[in-house]
């Protein structure tokens, strides 16, 4: 799942080379992919123990948000999603817990997270909550109901 989410992240970050038809693939498959970040989102959470840095769901999830913030880059693909029940209230509340999990402890998601080793750096959900707030952004952008809602 991870593999298939990367190339689809290459080949949507790629808009020189998206078809119009390939385009329309994407868009049909938008629906789906909100829908499994929605209810995946909270794996993440679970990448805040150092035990849990290979699990699977965390690192779908991950890529499932990298692959949604592409997505929201591209105007054919924005207004859809934009207009996806719940997508922005998931991405606002998983930002808030992930916050709030960084705070809790020194982990991941701390904010002043002191990078000591090889490890920490190539570590799968650093970076995470600014492509949260990248995705917040996108589904805000000329949309005055979802940035009323924020």
């Amino acid at each position: 799942r991870i593999t298939l989410l990367e190339l689809m992240l290459v080949k949507v970050s790629d808009k020189n080379s998206v078809t119009s038809e390939e385009m329309n693939v994407f868009v049909r498959h938008a629906d789906f992919l909100a829908d499994c970040f929605q209810e995946k989102c909270g794996a993440v959470l679970k990448l805040t123990a150092a035990a849990d840095v290979e699990d699977e769901e965390a690192l779908v999830t991950i890529r499932l948000l990298d692959v949604l913030c592409e997505m929201t880059s591209n105007n054919g693909q924005l207004e859809h999603l934009q207009a996806f029940p719940g997508l922005l209230e998931t991405a606002v509340d998983t930002l808030r817990l992930t916050h709030l999990a960084g705070k809790q402890a020194v982990n991941v998601f701390t904010a002043t997270h002191a990078v000591t080793g090889q490890e920490e750096i190539s570590h799968p959900a650093v970076g995470f909550k600014s492509h949260l707030i990248r995705l917040i952004g996108n589904l805000c952008y000329k949309n005055k109901e979802n940035q009323d809602k924020v």
